[in-house]
């Protein structure tokens, strides 16, 4: 399928999903945590419905399609992003397992019917409030990044009135807000069971978290191994496997 591509867009590999995805500087450009989100959920196969919420460009979805069959219901608030996300899905002919909506995901418990998702992801905005001068540099960057159009507990929120009970949540973040993403979760039903931490390197502190809860679970958390980004100036045998399909 041909595709039409704007002036500062390029068409970028999933190469292990042998999946394509449109991308632009000028927007945003998905990062490594959405593929060990990807990876690190424990998504049905078949049974139930997925919801990706701070969809971004639907890079989740995109990596997600290949490990189940299930339908993928995708949320972004940015019209750009959102429609670039819809141009690949269709480019990869997945239109008809995954679909792309624009919106606010503090107005998605009314838009869609509470308590149905199996399992919902999201790679949400990291940092609370955008420093001294940046939240003029580039609009879409800083609503990505920064808590400018929802917060931590919107999106926490947000999720748990989409699962289903017993139905999983899976969030990658940064490990300095740990204790409160886990405060917000159980406030909201949502109980942390698998918690994985991610190193640039085995030399450096982890810089970035990944979480499951299960919605009413009961208490007891596994810590997964931890996941190592970079080794001898590349990335390790793992992060290669997921991003290029190496063994």
């Amino acid at each position: 399928m041909k595709i039409e591509l704007k002036a500062d867009e390029r068409l970028d590999h999933l190469l292990a999903q042998q999946l394509r995805i449109v991308q632009s500087p000028s927007v945003f450009s998905f990062s490594l945590d959405a593929v060990l989100l990807a990876n690190f959920c424990r998504i049905p196969y078949r049974k139930g419905k997925i919801m990706d919420l701070c969809s971004g460009n639907g890079v989740i979805p995109l990596l997600l399609s290949s490990k189940t069959e299930s339908l993928i219901d995708a949320l972004e608030i940015q019209p750009r992003l959102a429609e670039m996300a819809t141009r690949s899905i269709a480019y990869n002919d997945l239109a008809q397992q995954i679909t792309m909506y624009e919106g606010d995901l503090k107005e998605a418990s009314g838009r869609f019917e509470k308590e149905t998702y199996a399992y919902v992801t999201v790679n949400p905005p990291y940092f609370s409030t955008p420093p001294a001068g940046e939240k003029n540099k580039n609009e879409h960057y800083t609503i990505a990044r920064h808590e400018v159009l929802c917060t931590l507990e919107d999106v926490v929120k947000t999720a748990s009135e989409l699962t289903k009970q017993n139905g999983k949540v899976g969030m990658v973040h940064r490990p300095e807000r740990l204790l409160e993403i886990i405060d917000l979760m159980r406030r909201y039903r949502l109980e942390p069971k698998r918690i994985q931490w991610v190193h640039p390197t085995q030399m450096k502190p982890a810089n970035t978290i990944l979480i499951e809860a299960i919605k009413d679970g009961k208490p007891g958390v596994v810590y997964e191994p931890p996941i190592f980004v970079h080794e001898d100036g590349g990335y390790t045998a793992q992060i290669r496997g997921w991003l290029y399909g190496e063994d």
